[in-house]
C-alpha cells in the first residue's frame, strides 16, 4: 500500500475514513509480517547446508567474499585490548566484513579465558556484521591441544611406535572435545609426511617413514577429531592433513627444501598417507606444504591441489595455505613478481584461505576490481569456506561453556589416557642378560643420570599442560622410600635451556660438559643400577622455520659429550639402562654395542616419567616397536626400509644394515611365529583372499606383540620395492597363550602404478611375509592370476 497516499489521506478526510483506512492498513501490514520475519535461506538450518551456501554466497559483497578468505594472529592485537580481551571498539575496524578464520585463540589463554574469548568475538561478528557470518577457530593439536592446560600426549613418532590405531583415534577424539570446548573447530593436525630423513628435524610431528602405516594412523587420527562426518558435533573438530605433499624428505634434510622426486614416487610413497584421509576418513582440510615438487611450489601447484586433490580424489574441503607460505611465492621461490601474483596464483591453484594472517589475500580485493582475477574464482574458494562453517555448525549453535571447558580440560580420563599412550610407545631395543624390569627387592639405589632426566620434555608443537612426570620424579613417585634414588645431571645437549621457540641456541661447553661427567661419575659409582637419560632436546631437533631460526642437522651423532659420559658410566662396572628421548632416530653405535639395556622413548607427554619407571620396574611390559628405520650414519641415506632391489650393495668397510630395522622393538617375554598361511594360494586380479599366522607367547609374562605383514611382488613390469607393509596388529598374549593373526589381501594391498601411470594389479607371484619386524620375516608365495 501506498504509504505517501495514506499520509494525504489522514490530512484530507474525515477522521471516521481515516480510521477506516488505519484499519486497513493494519490488516495489511500484519498480513504481510509473516513473510518479512521470514529468515534467508542460509539461516534455516532445516536446509541443505549446499543450499544455505548459495543463498549466502549471492547476498555477499566482494568486500565480504576476501574477508572470508583470510585471518588473524599476530594481528589478533588489532582486536584487543592491552590485557588481550576481546575489544568492540578495534572490531568495529578490522571485522566489519567479518572474518575467514582467528588464528590459535588458545596463546596464554586457560580453558574458560579461551571460551570466553572465542565467545565474544564469535557474537560481536554475528550481531554486528551486515550478514553475521560467524568466524572459525583454528588451533595447534600435534599431540594434543597445544594450549595452556591441555592434554600433552606423546608426539605423533611416539604414538606410531605403539602401532595401535584404536589407541590414536582415542587420544584425538580426547583432544577434539577439549578443543571445541574451548571454542576451536580446526585442528592444524595430522601430519601426514614421511620421515625418510632424520636429518630434517620435524621427523618428531610423522607416524614414521611408511606409507601403509602413515596412512592407518592418520585416519585414526582424523576419525577422532571429525567423527564419521560430513557435519561435526560439539565435541569434534574439522583434521588438516598436512603438508599436502613430499614435504618429509627435504633435499639435504633441510627443511622445506626441493622435492625432487618423479610422479611414480609421488603416488607410490608420499600421496598414499593423503589419499586415505580424503577417501576413507573424509578429512575436511588439507595444508599445502612449503616446498617445491618438479620446480612448481605447492601453494602455485595446479596438479597438486586440483587434478590430484579436487578431482582425482574427490576432495570436498578447503585448502589452507601454511603460514606465509603464500608470500614465499614471491619472497623465497621467486615464481611470483609481486604480492599480487602470488595471491593470484594461490588463489587460482585452489588455496582457500591464507594463514595465519591478512597479507597477501589482502591484495585480492584490488585485484579482483582491476579485473586480474575473476570474481568466480573468488566464489568457488569462499563457498568451500561456508560450507565448512555450515558442517561445523557455526551458523546455529556458535557458543561454547566456559565451565565445561575447564572441565574436560585434562581431566582424569585425559591424564589416564595419555598414561597409556606413553606406556604403548616405549620401545625395547636391546635387553642383555635380562637386565630389564629392575626388581625393587634388589635394586637398594638407583642412579638416575643425563641431560632429559630431571625435566620434562614434550616436544615440539607443545604448550604448558599444567601438570607433567619427568623421567626422575617418575621413578621417585615408583619407589617411594623402597629405593634411593640419587641424582647427576652428567652432561648437558645445549649450555642455553631447552626451546623449541628460541632462535638461538648455544652448544654445550665441552670443558663444563667434562666437569659434569667427572662429578656424575661417583653417583654412578655408588648405585646398585644407573639410567642415563640421553637423546636430543626441543633445541636441537625441531621445525627450522626460518634462517635464524634453524633445527636440522648434518649429523645422527649424539651431541654434547654424550658417548663420553657412556663410557665414564660403563667404565664403574654399573649395570646400565639408557633410555633415549627426542624427536628423530639416533645413530647410537655405540650404546648399541655396549650399554646392556636400551629403550627407545622419543617425547612421551605429559604422564612420561610414570610411564617410564612402570617400564623399568616391569609394572608394564614394553610393545611398542620402531616406526623408521635406524641408521648408523649419515652415510646410509636414506635408509627407510622399502628400498628398490638394486638400492643397497653396501660400502666399502661397512655394514649396510641399519643399526635397527623397521619395525623392531623387543619385550620382556618372547614370541614364537607359526608358519603363514593363505586362505587360498590362488586368486585373481579381481580377487581376495587372507594369510594367517598362529603367535605364542612363550616367555612368563603377559606381553603386546605387534605382528606385521609384508608382500613382495617377485617380477613386475616396472621396479617394485623388495618389500612393503600390507598389515599389522597389536595383540596381547598371557603366557603360554596362543592367538591367530588374519590379515586381509585385498586389491589394494597389491596394486602399483605401471609404466603408463595407470593403477593395476599385475598376474604373477608375490612374496606374503609375516613376522615380529621387518628383517625377520617368515614367507608363503600367493599366485595371482588373469582374470
Amino acid at each position: 500500500m501506498n504509504m505517501t497516499w495514506i499520509a494525504r489521506l489522514r490530512t484530507h478526510t474525515a477522521p471516521a475514513v481515516a480510521l477506516v483506512m488505519m484499519l486497513v492498513l493494519g490488516l495489511s501490514l500484519a498480513h504481510d509480517a509473516p513473510s518479512q520475519a521470514q529468515p534467508p535461506d542460509y539461516k534455516n538450518p532445516r536446509l541443505p547446508v549446499e543450499q544455505r551456501v548459495a543463498d549466502l554466497l549471492k547476498r555477499m559483497t566482494l568486500e565480504e567474499k576476501v574477508a572470508q578468505t583470510e585471518a588473524l594472529w599476530q594481528q589478533k592485537k588489532l582486536i584487543t585490548d592491552d590485557r588481550g580481551n576481546f575489544s568492540p571498539e578495534k572490531a568495529k575496524t578490522v571485522l566489519k566484513y567479518g572474518m575467514g578464520q582467528i588464528t590459535r585463540p588458545s596463546e596464554k589463554k586457560g580453558p574458560r579465558e579461551m571460551a570466553e574469548f572465542t565467545n565474544a568475538i564469535q557474537k560481536w561478528v554475528i550481531e554486528n556484521t551486515r550478514l553475521g557470518i560467524p568466524v572459525m577457530f583454528h588451533e595447534e593439536c600435534l599431540h594434543g591441544h597445544a594450549a595452556p592446560k591441555g592434554t600433552s600426549y606423546p608426539q605423533p613418532i611416539a604414538l606410531a611406535s605403539s602401532w595401535d590405531t584404536d589407541l590414536v583415534e582415542r587420544i584425538f577424539s580426547a583432544t577434539a572435545a577439549e578443543v571445541r570446548a574451548r571454542g576451536g573447530q580446526q585442528a592444524l593436525t595430522p601430519v601426514l609426511d614421511l620421515a625418510r630423513e632424520p636429518r630434517w628435524g620435524r621427523s618428531e610431528e610423522t607416524y614414521g617413514e611408511d606409507p601403509y602405516l602413515v596412512s592407518r594412523l592418520g585416519v585414526a587420527c582424523i576419525n577422532g577429531f571429525q567423527g564419521r562426518g560430513p557435519s561435526i558435533d560439539k565435541a569434534h573438530i574439522f583434521a588438516t592433513a598436512k603438508h599436502f605433499a613430499a614435504h618429509g624428505q627435504p633435499e639435504g634434510g633441510t627443511n622445506i627444501a626441493p622435492a625432487n622426486y618423479s610422479q611414480r614416487v609421488l603416488r607410490d610413497a608420499f600421496l598414499v598417507p593423503f589419499e586415505a584421509a580424503i577417501t576413507e576418513a573424509h578429512a575436511m582440510s588439507v595444508m599445502a606444504s612449503y616446498n617445491e615438487i618438479d620446480g612448481v611450489p605447492s601453494h602455485a601447484n595446479h596438479w597438486l591441489l586440483d587434478d590430484v586433490l579436487r578431482k582425482e580424489w574427490g576432495f570436498q574441503g578447503f585448502i589452507v595455505s601454511d603460514y606465509f607460505a603464500i608470500a614465499e611465492l614471491e619472497a623465497r621461490h621467486h615464481v611470483a613478481a609481486s604480492k599480487e601474483d602470488a595471491a593470484r596464483q594461490a588463489l587460482e591453484a585452489g588455496v582457500d584461505l591464507e594463514l595465519p594472517d591478512i597479507d597477501v589475500y589482502g591484495k585480492l580485493l584490488n585485484e579482483i576490481k582491476a579485473g586480474h582475477i575473476a570474481e568466480a574464482t573468488l566464489d568457488k574458494v569462499v563457498a568451500r569456506t561456508l560450507r565448512a562453517k555450515f558442517l561445523a555448525g557455526l551458523f546455529d549453535d556458535p557458543y561454547t561453556d566456559p565451565n565445561y571447558a575447564e572441565q574436560i580440560t585434562n581431566n582424569a580420563e585425559h591424564q589416564k589416557l595419555a598414561l597409556e599412550a606413553a606406556r604403548k610407545s616405549i620401545i625395547l631395543l636391546k635387553n642383555q642378560n635380562n637386565l630389564l624390569p629392575l626388581d625393587r627387592r634388589r635394586v637398594k639405589t638407583i642412579a638416575v643420570i643425563g641431560p632429559n632426566a630431571e625435566k620434562l620434555h614434550l616436544g615440539g608443537y607443545s604448550d604448558d599442560p599444567g601438570r607433567g612426570v619427568s623421567v626422575l620424579q617418575g621413578i621417585k613417585d615408583k619407589v617411594g622410600n623402597e629405593v634411593k634414588v640419587t641424582f647427576a645431571e652428567g652432561c648437558r645437549i645445549t649450555e642455553s635451556e631447552a626451546d623449541w621457540n628460541a632462535d638461538k641456541v648455544v652448544p654445550a661447553d665441552p670443558a663444563l660438559n667434562a666437569k659434569r661427567i667427572n662429578d656424575a661419575v661417583p653417583v654412578a659409582r655408588a648405585a646398585d643400577v644407573v639410567l642415563l637419560v640421553l637423546g636430543e632436546n626441543e633445541s636441537t631437533a625441531r621445525e627450522a622455520w626460518a634462517e635464524n631460526h634453524l633445527g636440522d642437522r648434518d649429523s645422527l651423532q649424539l651431541l654434547g659429550q654424550q658417548d663420553d659420559l657412556v663410557k665414564a658410566v660403563l667404565a664403574t662396572g654399573k649395570p646400565v639402562v639408557v633410555l633415549l628421548m627426542g624427536g628423530r632416530p639416533l645413530a647410537v653405535n655405540y650404546i648399541a654395542e655396549n650399554v646392556p639395556a636400551v629403550l627407545q622413548g622419543w617425547y612421551l607427554g605429559q604422564e612420561g616419567g610414570t610411564a617410564v619407571a612402570d617400564v623399568l620396574f616391569g609394572d608394564a611390559n614394553p610393545g611398542g616397536k620402531l616406526p623408521v628405520s635406524v641408521a648408523r650414519s649419515v652415510g646410509q641415506l636414506p635408509i627407510y626400509y622399502y628400498q628398490k632391489p638394486t638400492a643397497r650393495r653396501g660400502y666399502l668397510f661397512a655394514d649396510k644394515s641399519p643399526l635397527f630395522p623397521f619395525g623392531y622393538g623387543l619385550s620382556y617375554t618372547t614370541f614364537s611365529y607359526g608358519e603363514p598361511k593363505l586362505a587360498a594360494t590362488k586368486m585373481s586380479t579381481g580377487g581376495q583372499t587372507t594369510v594367517s599366522v598362529a603367535v605364542t607367547n612363550t616367555g612368563k609374562v603377559a606381553g603386546d606383540e605387534i605382528v606385521e605383514m609384508y608382500i613382495h611382488d617377485q617380477v613386475s613390469s616396472v621396479t617394485r620395492p623388495i618389500k612393503e607393509l600390507r598389515g599389522f596388529q597389536r595383540i596381547t598374549l598371557q603366557p603360554g597363550e596362543t592367538k591367530t593373526v588374519t590379515f586381509p589381501i585385498t586389491l589394494d594391498k597389491l596394486w602399483f602404478w605401471d609404466r603408463d601411470m595407470k593403477r593395476v594389479v599385475e598376474p604373477g607371484l608375490f612374496d606374503i611375509m609375516v613376522g615380529p619386524s621387518s628383517a625377520t620375516l617368515k614367507t608363503t608365495v600367493l599366485e595371482v592370476t588373469a582374470k
